[in-house]
């Protein structure tokens, strides 16, 4: 599946659940080219496109971008999220074990469940999340 085909499910997904992104006419359609997103920087090469809610301060859906090489400290966020990888290959690592996962991989993480992800190969990762609740990062002591 395309990248571009990948963001029309991912829409249509987040329509069904009653959440519009970007309304067209009256409510009818949303849609959301690539090229429109609007990147913000997050530091360490991380960056995120918004599409809806406030990340930092409720429910939201955004894209995320790790760079090539990138190692995260072990974290967790207090907001259950549920993510798909769109491009790259990542290294997840959560409660012991260690899953190598590329396009259209999904998974979730709730509860506050401390992970590690590395990005592996040459093309940086994007994901799609949906967060249910504020996106923060809390380093693991």
């Amino acid at each position: 599946m395309t990248l571009k085909r990948m963001l029309v499910v991912l829409v249509s997904t987040a329509l069904m659940a009653g959440s519009p992104l970007l309304a067209v006419g009256a409510g009818s359609a949303v849609v959301v080219p690539w090229t429109d997103l609007q990147w913000k920087d997050l530091g360490n090469g991380i960056a995120a496109a918004p599409v809806s809610g406030r990340m930092e301060q409720e429910r939201s859906r955004f894209f995320l971008k790790y760079p090539v090489g990138l190692v995260t400290p072990r974290h967790h966020h207090d907001a259950d999220h549920y993510v798909t990888v769109l491009s790259g290959t990542i290294t997840l690592s959560v409660e012991g074990k260690d899953y190598r996962l590329g396009p259209g991989a999904y998974f979730a993480l709730t509860n506050k469940v401390p992970h590690t992800a590395r990005v592996e190969g040459n093309e940086d990762a994007v994901f799609f999340i949906q967060a249910d609740g504020p996106w923060n990062v809390v380093m693991e002591k």
